[in-house]
């Protein structure tokens, strides 16, 4: 039996981004540090110019319970929950995370290369770890995101803006098409095209 979704979470983010705050070297001031050891150096001519939206939960569905901080720190307990044999001794990172509740975690510095996109490719280029920004959204393929969500992630973008070159933006599901589905339906591409201080990147199609 289908449910309607929560109308509440279908409302555009509207409101002015308030100043953002400094970054010091690739780390945003605005975020909650968390520093991971799934990270490396990026090539050396490379151009920070993609930001790279995910959603990821752990388990699958559940919320805020810190498990994904602990996924990206290698402090995750494997035997705490069946589904996480399935990705057991798994190394992986990501700059940003945004919970539910719209807090942002930070876990490797900008100017470093995070563990978040795989085998990918856009723009003409392959492996998109090596110039890009990630960013997961506590949330699941398909669901919805909830307005603190969108005003974190839309203050994160407005700061990154203004510290990188970034020309593009895009989800996982479009750098790895058929391998991997995130954001997912349930996020409103729309509704951040709309963003003007993203008015200069390039969105998917």
């Amino acid at each position: 039996m289908s449910t309607m979704p929560d109308p509440s979470l279908m409302q555009p983010v509207i409101g002015p981004v308030e100043l953002a705050p400094t970054w010091q070297g690739g780390w945003w001031l605005g975020a909650k540090h968390a520093h991971s050891p799934n990270f490396g150096p990026r090539p050396a001519r490379a151009i920070i110019d993609l930001v790279v939206l995910h959603s990821i939960s752990l388990p699958p569905g559940r919320y805020g319970g810190g498990e994904v901080q602990r996924l990206f720190t290698n402090t995750l307990d494997w035997d705490e929950h069946p589904y996480f044999q399935s990705i057991r001794g798994l190394e992986v990172s990501s700059h940003f995370f945004i919970t539910r509740q719209g807090q942002v975690w930070q876990f490797v510095g900008c100017d470093e290369r995070a563990w978040h996109a795989g085998r990918s490719s856009y723009r003409g280029r392959d492996n998109c770890n090596d110039d890009s920004i990630g960013i997961e959204l506590e949330g699941l393929e398909g669901d919805q995101f909830t307005p603190p969500q969108y005003q974190s992630l839309r203050t994160l973008c407005a700061a990154i803006a203004q510290h990188y070159p970034i020309g593009h933006v895009a989800g996982h599901e479009h750098i790895a098409p058929g391998r991997k589905n995130d954001p997912g339906t349930g996020f409103l591409w729309t509704d951040v095209r709309a963003w003007p201080e993203l008015a200069a990147w390039q969105f998917p199609a």
